[in-house]
């Protein structure tokens, strides 16, 4: 083996052959990775005169091994694919066109939405060589199929004013696209808009519901027919040509619904759910205030009851329902709100099963009447006598005018008046001022307030007159003395003489005894029968 010629191998993409009439008959061979020539047996010049070696054919190449299209069906039936093949060995590119023709894959589109077609372009070669492309093809599924209800009638649909009831359709379409989601709508029997309905968005389902009230008298049924489309307009291909409304469309489906009202147990009905009355207050109680008329479509039996009397002002009668003061209502009572408006709540209930019930309240407005005294907001007050010599009187009177203020203030006392004055004496303040320098101290003033019908209330009003040094009462304290050492010995010997004459009274006191008579044995008694006898006392003092 004679190494004829070793070739550079550079950027070939296919193997380096020899032609094949050198080849077969075995007089050349060429080492496929050095490039390197061999002669294996002598060559006859005359019949091979030369021997070819050149480069292997290489594989035609696409221009681009991937392609994504979209096709949207039903129209779209065809895919324009432009592909380009180049093949080294050939003087001239290859162009091809073709189409891709979705009559026979139709049935496919169905169920899948991206299918993956796979091109070979294949020389002439001996052996022939070959490359591929893919071709994505997404389908793009327009709404070709309307949604269809599964029943065709629903009967018996139940509703007693709450709850709902579900209709379920069937649709073709991809799952989850507007071309697959229903949309439901009522054709007819929902004038009154007593019904709404609604989409699930998982199941795909509507949803009847009742969104308004109505009494029925007795149990009704009530006619709906209800229509369901997508969101997606539907369309549909002919010869060629989509086709988005006309006649040449397919009307929606519908269907027939018979909803069974049932009439439930109506609660009692007030004439008036809020009544105004007008009372004085401080009446005297006993007095009827109101009598509600009810009416109850379904029974004619039912009760009352009070729901809210925070005052225990009311009672209600059971029967009738009528309304009536048990105590004297009082305006500046805390359960009286701004407006001079107290609230009671009654309620009338049924004998159904479950019992139903309503409401009434009634606002009882109630008029003022002088029923409060005005009396002082504080009765002691701090006169500071080494800075001022008045005090100011604030009246504070529950009642609202004409029965409050201004007020008129007056001395309820003569010797009061020798001391202090008002000034001012009427208005909402009175003021108290001292005639007079006072000691230091309590002083007791008894007032007279009366309100604009004098209505008239007595106060007793403490002032402490005190210096009011850095802002603090100081009250002085009495006057103080001492005994000096002559008037002690005065007192002493006034004391000593005292005690003397009180024992020289004692001495001058002489003790005195009995005498007993001369005549023994008559004791007690005086002897009358003896003549000329002189008689002496039994007991003599001296």
């Amino acid at each position: 083996d004679v190494l004829l010629r070793k070739y550079m191998i550079v950027s070939f993409k296919g193997d380096l052959f020899l032609k094949m009439n050198a080849v077969d008959q075995k007089y050349l061979s060429i080492d496929e990775k050095t490039g390197e020539i061999f002669l294996h047996k002598p060559v006859d010049r005359k019949k091979h005169p030369c021997f070819y070696v050149s480069q292997k054919e290489i594989r035609p190449l696409f221009n681009k091994r991937t392609f994504n299209r979209k096709m949207i069906i039903p129209c779209s039936i065809i895919v324009d694919v432009q592909v380009t093949a180049q093949d080294m060995d050939e003087r001239n590119t290859i162009n091809s066109r073709f189409n891709i023709i979705s009559l026979k894959l139709f049935s496919l589109f169905q169920k899948e939405n991206k299918y993956t077609v796979t091109l070979q372009a294949k020389d002439h070669g001996d052996p022939p060589l070959s490359s591929t492309a893919e071709i994505t093809i997404n389908i793009v599924d327009r709404n070709t199929n309307m949604p269809v209800f599964k029943e065709r009638e629903v009967r018996g649909a139940y509703m007693s004013g709450v709850g709902n009831s579900r209709l379920a359709v069937e649709d073709k379409d991809t799952p989850n696209t507007d071309g697959w989601r229903a949309k439901y709508f009522f054709i007819s029997g929902n004038e009154e808009d007593i019904f709404k309905l609604e989409t699930d968005p998982i199941t795909n389902e509507g949803i009847l519901s009742i969104i308004k009230e109505k009494n029925y008298e007795k149990n009704s049924w009530v006619d709906l027919q209800i229509g369901v489309e997508n969101i997606e307009p539907f369309s549909k291909c002919e010869k060629g040509k989509l086709i988005k409304q006309g006649s040449k469309l397919y009307p929606p489906d519908s269907v027939s619904v018979k909803v069974l009202m049932i009439d439930s147990n109506d609660p009692p009905e007030f004439q008036k759910t809020k009544v105004d009355l007008f009372e004085k207050e401080e009446s005297d109680p006993g007095k009827v205030l109101f009598t509600p008329e009810v009416h109850d479509p379904d029974s004619t039996s039912f009760r009352f009851e009070l729901v809210d009397d925070p005052a225990n002002w009311v009672s209600v009668d059971e029967k009738t329902g009528q309304i009536r003061a048990i105590k004297k209502m009082d305006r500046e009572s805390p359960f009286v709100d701004a407006d001079n408006v107290y609230k009671v709540v009654i309620a009338a209930i049924d004998d159904g099963d479950p019992p139903a019930s309503s409401s009434c309240t009634i606002s009882i407005h109630l008029r003022d009447t002088n029923d409060h005294k005005p009396q002082l907001v504080n009765n002691s007050l701090i006169m500071c006598g080494n800075m001022s010599n008045k005090v100011m009187l604030s009246v504070i009177d529950l009642d609202a005018d004409p029965y409050s203020g201004p007020f008129h203030f007056s001395l309820d006392n003569d010797d009061n008046k020798k001391q202090w004055k008002l000034d001012p004496y009427y208005g909402q303040q009175g003021g108290l001022i001292n005639l007079n320098p006072l000691s230091y101290g309590n002083y007791s003033i008894s007032l007279v307030i009366e309100d604009q019908q004098n209505n008239i209330g007595r106060e007793t009003l403490e002032v402490v007159v005190c210096d009011c040094e850095n802002n603090t009462c100081h009250v002085k304290k009495a006057l103080s003395f001492h005994l000096g050492v002559p008037a002690i010995y005065s007192m002493i010997a006034g004391l000593l003489l005292f005690l003397i004459l009180l024992i020289g009274f004692s001495c001058s006191c002489k003790k005195h005894q009995f005498e007993q008579t001369e005549d023994k044995g008559y004791q007690t008694l005086v002897i009358y029968n003896k003549e000329g006898h002189l008689l002496k006392p039994i007991v003599s003092w001296l």
